[in-house]
């Protein structure tokens, strides 16, 4: 029984390729080839199986690069969250984010404004080295006979006065120490008093028992724990994996610091507690609250956020004044044909699309646009404000996501993926995208994700390549040659598109070749639950 248009959750507008377009990553006039369709009403679920075919969408527009015909071919691309690695720069970044909300010790003109991540270049900053080199004293001439005689107080003597309340270390108290040394030098010597007793446990097999937070996090995360993410650490409990997959650190899932492994590097999780600690001169606060204007919260921030995309995109992309309006901001990154969903499987926050506002010391300073599905949280858009380029925003709130997408994680255990929107490897300033890994890519014809080490090697070859390497390997999501029962809305009736065909007259007239190739570019599951318009 066919039910009410009402009724269906999905509703599509198809429309065949769009050719010749002008390209904003080549410059070409008329390269850009690609497909699209507009979404009046569209389920997370069918979205998330559109995005694993290539789709991606720009508000209530999806569309789809003809790959094979495009200019620039466009990858989809993601990252695996569980097994990430930060690299040097990107922890360079987020200690940037830690010393000026912790002091304010950075000048806006030490950093280029950037929009990616390659755009970067800052040199690394001298740190002290923890011991100093060896000096061989002997080498050293004690003689004064070249040294002309200065009047007044020698520099011995200064060594040994006092300084000033406030002003330089007491020469007459013994050099203090760094903390970490005292700690270590604390737990030896309780080490030593235990008289070996903790070798002789681990000898005998026995350990200290786990917290029950800990127990249950290792139970949940093992199924997706990874080797990965132990190689740079050395040997981790499977409750210290646990804890890293999920995205807490020891200090959040209730562990002393001084527990922590000596040498262990700092997690993603570890900068971020950092970052949400507000006690220092500045204070970052991160606000997600749904894509809705019936969302107070939205509506509250909608002026101000609409405000700060314009200026972004006058100083970043050079965009006319009028082609900022909130009208286009609206369109462009507020409206979206996701409807929100919460069910037992879905994290606290629910899915669907999202903005997630940065609050540095109550002023926007910059928005995500996000969309929660089941298997991923995809990056749709990201605006700043160009004042606080210095803290390299692009980069940062990359990080961040890639720390919510773990934290997602742990409340929707298939949620482990963050998607990147497109890699195009013809374009160079988009390569920067493979930075962000262990990445995959998409293969073009059968839809399989491959590893992006893999792929970059074809890629350089020819800039359209099939990705995967089994020749044997087809889309198993292919529609076949049977269009009957494919569901189309006609009239404001929903129908099989068999049954549309035999109404004779206009209406039944030979649509085979659209409906074919719209089945084909979104898979046989979605072009049977989706309705396809037609007139």
């Amino acid at each position: 029984m066919a039910r009410e248009v009402g009724a269906w959750e999905v509703l599509v507008q198809f429309s065949r390729g769009v050719l010749g377009a002008h390209c904003g990553y080549c410059g070409g006039d008329t390269g850009k080839w690609s497909s699209g369709m507009w979404a009046h009403a569209l389920t997370v679920h069918d979205y998330q199986d559109l995005v694993d075919r290539g789709w991606r969408r720009s508000g209530e527009y999806l569309y789809k690069p003809i790959m094979d015909k495009t200019c620039c071919p466009q990858y989809t691309i993601r990252c695996q969250v569980l097994d990430y690695r930060l690299s040097k720069s990107q922890k360079k970044i987020l200690k940037r984010m830690t010393m000026y909300l912790a002091n304010g010790d950075i000048l806006p003109t030490e950093v280029p404004m950037d929009e990616h991540p390659s755009a970067c270049h800052m040199p690394h900053p001298v740190e002290k080295p923890s011991q100093l080199d060896t000096v061989i004293v002997g080498e050293v001439d004690q003689s004064d006979r070249a040294l002309p005689k200065i009047s007044g107080p020698s520099s011995e003597e200064k060594a040994k006065r006092p300084p000033k309340p406030g002003v330089g270390a007491d020469p007459s108290r013994p050099m203090a120490r760094k903390a970490k040394d005292l700690r270590r030098e604390r737990r030896m010597l309780k080490q030593q008093k235990q008289g070996g007793m903790e070798s002789g446990d681990q000898a005998s097999g026995s350990s200290q028992p786990e917290s029950s937070s800990a127990q249950r996090l290792s139970a949940s995360s093992a199924p997706f724990l990874s080797d990965g993410l132990a190689s740079d650490a050395g040997a981790l409990s499977n409750v210290e994996k646990g804890m890293r997959l999920a995205g807490l650190s020891h200090r959040q899932a209730g562990q002393h610091p001084e527990q922590q492994a000596p040498n262990q590097p700092k997690t993603l999780e570890d900068f971020v507690s950092e970052h949400k600690a507000g006690d220092g001169k500045h204070k970052l606060e991160l606000r997600l609250v749904p894509c809705s204007l019936e969302n107070d919260s939205f509506r509250a921030s909608f002026d101000t956020s609409a405000a700060l995309y314009a200026k972004y995109q006058v100083a970043v992309h050079k965009d006319a004044p009028e082609q900022c309006c909130s009208e286009e901001f609206k369109r462009f990154l507020c409206n979206s044909p996701l409807k929100g969903e919460y069910s037992a499987a879905s994290p606290d926050v629910g899915y669907g699309s999202f903005h997630q506002q940065y609050w540095l010391d109550g002023r926007l300073i910059a928005v995500g646009v996000l969309d929660i599905l089941p298997r991923c949280l995809s990056s749709v858009y990201l605006y700043y404000d160009p004042d606080f380029a210095f803290l390299s925003m692009g980069i940062y709130s990359a990080l961040r996501e890639v720390a919510f997408t773990r934290q997602l994680y742990t409340q929707a255990p298939a949620l482990r993926y963050y998607y990147m929107g497109f890699y195009i490897h013809s374009c160079p300033k988009m390569r920067y995208k493979v930075q962000y890994g262990p990445a995959d890519l998409l293969c073009p014809e059968t839809y399989a994700w491959v590893p992006a080490p893999q792929c970059l090697p074809k890629l350089d070859v020819n800039k359209y390549s099939r990705l995967n390497a089994d020749a044997s390997a087809v889309d198993e999501n292919h529609p076949g040659d049977d269009l009957a029962h494919l569901l189309v809305l006609y009239n404001f009736h929903p129908m099989q598109y068999g049954h549309y065909q035999q109404l004779g007259g206009e209406a039944g007239r030979d649509d085979d070749e659209e409906v074919r190739e719209f089945a084909r570019l979104v898979g046989r599951a979605c072009a049977e639950r989706m309705l396809l318009y037609r007139q």
